[in-house]
């Protein structure tokens, strides 16, 4: 049999033997670059060594056969573009991706990741962490402004251990989810309050720029004692998206989707500057602000020039 870490939660007793040649079912429940811990049905766990880059997840359903780890279909994926342009699978097999902010958060962030999750048909939430500090009020304010309706919004303070059970009570309703958001919004302190098991450890946020260090450095998934799962992953200061089409954003944007008995003169209209655009109309009436239309713009045109490398590509292959 494979040798086994000697650390909590992980025993050799009744696990899957290597030798065996018998197939076991079992789901990524962490990541550590070149082996990942695997559960399953038993609640037992094991180790198995994959490939650095074997594209594997936390949140991914596997089927172990002596060594070899098989993974199965995704029902959903979420991905993100960094800064360098390069492409990351956060997690698998997810319902709902919480988007957790605070002061300092990273412009942009919030509408990204709404629109990736949208599109992975995942259910996005806000989370406004550490609404025990007097600045925050205003950014909640301005938030909830912006977003109350179209996502939820929750108002927590996880150091405060304030706001938790309306947030607790959403996710105990079965949802495997994940929180994204740049570093020192408090993911770690957030995973800790809900599950005080998991004992993250809590970075300082920079007196200099007011970010953060990345605490998390392997992806985990965590089991909430009411029900339901959150996957803990290393924090990232941008969300680009990845394989948008600009008609994805235009249907997605939050903010616009309330507006939907009001139909476009072109069924791909991408509200820019097409005749008989209901999203123009709406924003000169002033019922969409300059703002959040000008944050619309500035996605279309990300999107539309990945979309133009996207063909690039293409040809050249």
């Amino acid at each position: 049999m494979k040798r086994e870490r000697n650390r909590p939660g992980l025993t050799t007793a009744a696990l899957p033997c290597a030798d065996t040649g018998q197939a076991f079912t079992g789901l990524i429940t962490a990541h550590h670059g070149v082996e990942v811990e695997v559960r399953f049905t038993t609640g037992r766990c094991r180790m198995v060594r994959v490939k650095r880059n074997s594209g594997h997840v936390v949140g991914d359903d596997v089927m172990i056969v002596g060594e070899v780890l098989q993974r199965q279909p995704r029902r959903t994926e979420l991905r993100r573009r960094d800064a360098g342009g390069g492409v990351h699978l956060v997690a698998a097999n997810l319902d709902v991706l919480g988007i957790v902010v605070a002061l300092n958060s990273m412009s942009g962030f919030i509408d990204r990741a709404i629109v990736a999750a949208r599109v992975a048909q995942l259910q996005p939430f806000i989370v406004v962490n550490k609404c025990d500090l007097d600045d925050t009020t205003a950014l909640l304010i301005n938030l909830k402004r912006i977003y109350a309706d179209s996502v939820p919004i929750f108002a927590i303070s996880a150091k405060g251990q304030t706001g938790l059970d309306p947030l607790l009570s959403f996710l105990n309703q079965g949802h495997r989810g994940v929180f994204v958001g740049s570093s020192g919004v408090g993911k770690s302190s957030l995973l800790n309050a809900l599950c005080p098991d998991t004992g993250l450890k809590v970075g300082k946020v920079s007196d200099y720029n007011g970010l953060g260090r990345h605490t998390t450095t392997v992806s985990t998934l965590h089991t909430l004692s009411g029900g339901g799962e959150l996957v803990d992953t290393p924090g990232f200061r941008d969300f680009g998206l990845v394989d948008i089409l600009t008609d994805e954003l235009a249907s997605h944007f939050p903010g616009f989707e309330k507006h939907d008995g009001i139909s476009c003169r072109f069924r791909n209209c991408r509200h820019r500057t097409e005749p008989g655009c209901a999203i123009i109309s709406l924003v000169e009436q002033g019922e969409i602000t300059a703002d959040r239309y000008a944050v619309y713009l500035e996605l279309l045109a990300e999107v539309e020039k990945d979309q133009e490398k996207a063909r690039s590509r293409d040809w050249q292959n």
